[in-house]
């Protein structure tokens, strides 16, 4: 999980990106076009989205679930997905996994970090896209490696009191809709952004 967003976790005006809530009937078209903007100016390939979290907790899975959805259906050359409900990245196996990146490629691939967060209420069901790394493991006092160059976090419930609990017992509904949101929008952007970028597909 992610850091809470009653801090750090929203975009700032030094760095590309956004936020959109699940409740907006253009949330996916609002993401796709915040993913859009910063895959052109900042994509490159390898891609590697990490999705992180765990299947054991509700709010936790919100990760998995969206890396699960991005498997079946990003079939491009050059870009991986780890992290599925299969094949969790959490805290336990983060640090190897990052390892394996670095080991698996001699290029830096770009990287796109997939967590929850906790937020202020006023925040739940918000989705936020932003330029640099992921902190996870902030929001439940967790010391884990930052990474990635691009992060897309969805805040699935509250932050403040009791995080493990909290993240226990958030409602199913609300994470399954950020991660079709998340998952819809980054599959069209990613596959817009691959067909307009030719050179890439050959590694030039």
């Amino acid at each position: 999980m992610n850091r809470s967003s009653t801090d750090l976790s929203w975009p700032s005006a030094q760095h590309s990106g956004g936020r959109v809530s699940m409740e907006s009937p253009d949330a996916v078209s609002t993401l796709e076009q915040q993913l859009d903007a910063a895959l052109a100016q900042h994509g490159r390939l390898p891609m590697i989205i990490v999705c992180v979290g765990t299947d054991r907790s509700t709010g936790d899975a919100f990760g998995p679930i969206v890396g699960s959805r991005l498997a079946d259906h990003v079939k491009l050359a050059g870009v991986h997905v780890l992290g599925t409900l299969d094949e969790p990245v959490h805290a336990v196996n983060l640090q190897a996994t990052l390892q394996r990146i670095d080991d698996w490629y001699p290029v830096k691939p770009f990287v796109i970090a997939i967590d929850a967060c906790l937020g202020k209420f006023d925040h739940v069901g918000q989705i936020a896209v932003e330029m640099g790394p992921l902190r996870p493991g902030a929001g439940v006092k967790k010391v884990l490696p930052e990474f990635g160059d691009l992060c897309i976090t969805g805040v699935v419930n509250v932050s403040g009191f009791m995080e493990y609990f909290v993240l226990q017992n958030t409602r199913l509904a609300i994470v399954m809709r950020m991660a079709d949101i998340v998952a819809d929008a980054l599959t069209s952007s990613l596959m817009r952004w691959y067909d307009r970028h030719p050179a890439m597909k050959l590694g030039m």
